[in-house]
């Protein structure tokens, strides 16, 4: 800095304040320009590794470390600015560079927890099981809301106040503001729970027996969770729904169950075995249906009409529209063992007995009149 110096001061006749003060701005300028670079080829070097944490550091250090060399630059300028003047503001200046590297940090950490959040989802596009949003989205705000509370504690320390009354303040207000939006808090501890318990995830369908809910689940925010129910139409439920309803989940279910009655026809009595037999074998050898789950067809019921066979199975798929693909080529193939047996499927029948005219109902049948 000094040969910096002395030469403007020889050559372009400047003040020597002045010139270490244009030399430090020139400094700063290179330091500034040279780090660019730096962080441009670690970017690319970066880029060719499969992990998403060195990328999300690097191009989220790019701006807060540019701007902390400047504010580092500029308390340089302002100790040397300091000795031409009789007001004495270094020691407020170098607060001010205190709070604007502490906003520096922060700024830094809120990009980096923000780029790991879209590379890890970016990531897990290709397969989605690996990961899961829900938890990354509430890490990501935990994280983010600690940095932000952090930051405002330390910031105030820089600049005087007493911590210890700041919390204790921060207490009462807190009580206060409890008692106020009781439900508000409510909603966020709600919603604390679901992002620890994780009864469902973003991307999950889910239903409720208690309350007119069922649909997917498409954001979970601290304070309500939208879902899109199958009419497309959206539906935003406060979270402390959540810790007082039943919730079900679908989505994570292991099989899907067929539960059907087919009913034969009286006259059909002699077939009933071997077309329960018939079925049970299709079932066993048909490739939507795992075998190794509870497999029953059983005659169950002389109905009022019809003779009842129960059949109760699981299919391997869980996906709702390959379901009942599976249960419609099942149905399929159990109406055409019916009918290779000679048989057919009963519908609502009654029979009724008539005494001859003129005469007596016979013993067992009713009368007429």
């Amino acid at each position: 800095m000094q040969p910096l110096s002395d030469f403007l001061e020889t050559r372009l006749g400047i003040p020597p304040w002045l010139a270490a003060v244009v030399g430090i701005a020139l400094l700063t300028a290179i330091v500034n320009r040279v780090a660019q670079l730096l962080l441009r080829h670690a970017q690319r070097v970066t880029a060719r590794t499969e992990t998403v944490w060195d990328d999300a550091l690097l191009r989220s250090a790019g701006r807060p470390v540019l701007v902390a060399l400047w504010v580092i630059g500029a308390s340089f300028m302002a100790r040397v600015a300091q000795g031409q003047v009789t007001t004495r503001f270094l020691e407020q200046a170098l607060a001010l560079r205190d709070v604007a590297l502490v906003l520096c940090v922060a700024w830094f950490t809120l990009r980096f927890v923000r780029r790991v959040q879209e590379n890890l989802v970016q990531a897990g596009t290709a397969n989605p099981d690996s990961i899961d949003r829900t938890t990354i989205d509430a890490l990501g705000k935990l994280a983010s809301l600690l940095v932000i509370v952090v930051t405002v504690l330390i910031v105030a320390q820089t600049l005087g106040f007493q911590i210890t009354g700041l919390l204790a303040l921060g207490g009462v207000g807190g009580l206060a503001v409890g008692l106020a939006a009781k439900d508000l808090l409510a909603n966020f501890f709600g919603g604390l729970t679901i992002y620890l318990d994780r009864p469902f995830s973003v991307g999950e369908w889910i239903r409720s027996p208690d309350r007119n809910i069922e649909g997917t689940v498409e954001h979970i925010s601290w304070r309500h969770t939208r879902i899109r129910g199958f009419n497309k139409n959206p539906i935003y439920v406060p979270n402390a729904v959540f810790t007082t309803i039943v919730v079900e989940n679908p989505g994570r279910m292991s099989h899907r169950r067929i539960r059907e009655t087919i009913g034969l026809r009286y006259d059909d009595f002699a077939v009933v075995a071997p077309i329960v037999a018939d079925i049970k074998a299709m079932l066993r050898d048909h490739p939507g249906i795992d075998a190794t789950q509870t497999l029953i067809v059983n005659f169950n019921l002389f109905g009022a009409s019809s003779l009842d066979v129960m059949i109760y199975t699981f299919t391997k798929t869980v996906v709702w529209v390959e379901y009942h693909e599976v249960k419609q080529d099942v149905l399929l193939r159990i109406g055409e063992i019916i009918l290779a047996h000679g048989a057919e499927v009963a519908f609502p029948t009654q029979t009724l007995h008539l005494a001859p005219v003129g005469g007596e109902p016979s013993a067992g049948e009713p009368s007429t009149d």
